[in-house]
């Protein structure tokens, strides 16, 4: 794709209108980044978080997949990233439904409160980005749901007429979804659970931001 076809997609999309949109999503994300935020403080320092008995846990043995869970989750988010460049029409629907999905995330994970699994994987401190991925997603207790099967299964979503791309989400989701599980670092409901309630997000952000939407149909 030359960078003159990306040029000119940017200049005829950033009317005044769908820059209105994109800021208006921009200052939901960051609402949405301080819920986060308090949620992740309440449940790293809740009292009393036990670890529970699951059925697919308890037979299956703890495997490192450390790559798949850090740079995997660092791979997605470049590749967010760089299909907002080549498809600024998805940015303003993105963001906002992103947003939402951050709020909704934050009050599931406030309810219930688990602690690791015992055989759960330790991540490697050492590993290539894990700073980075550390800073933006590691968080203690954030079991239900699972944000990196359903934030790859959500971009699915969004970009479902990206034949390609909406294949590849797919597949992440589900590299995630296996790893997370015999990594023991998430309960398998939060794995199960996830494409539902994410769908149900995207459902929501199709009605809630309905003249975002319009611009990727």
């Amino acid at each position: 794709m030359g960078v003159n076809k990306i040029y000119l997609r940017h200049k005829n999309f950033w009317t005044r209108d769908n820059f209105l949109l994109l800021l208006g999503g921009i200052l939901l994300f960051v609402f949405a980044l301080f819920i986060q935020h308090f949620a992740y403080n309440y449940i790293d320092n809740s009292a009393n978080v036990t670890s529970v008995g699951d059925l697919l846990l308890n037979n299956l043995p703890t495997i490192n997949l450390d790559f798949f869970i850090v740079q995997g989750a660092l791979l997605l988010t470049l590749i967010v990233i760089f299909l907002f460049v080549i498809y600024p029409k998805y940015l303003p629907f993105s963001i906002k439904t992103l947003a939402l999905f951050i709020i909704i995330r934050s009050f599931f994970i406030s309810l219930t409160h688990l602690g690791f699994n015992l055989h759960q994987l330790t991540l490697n401190a050492n590993s290539i980005g894990f700073s980075i991925y550390d800073f933006l997603y590691n968080a203690k207790n954030d079991f239900f749901f699972s944000g990196h099967v359903g934030a790859s299964f959500l971009f699915a979503l969004i970009f479902w007429k990206e034949k390609f791309w909406r294949n590849l989400f797919f597949i992440i989701s589900f590299i995630f979804g296996i790893s997370m599980i015999f990594a023991h670092m998430h309960y398998s409901i939060d794995i199960f659970a996830a494409p539902f309630i994410t769908y149900s997000i995207f459902i929501i952000s199709k009605n809630l931001f309905k003249v975002d939407f319009e611009l990727i149909k």
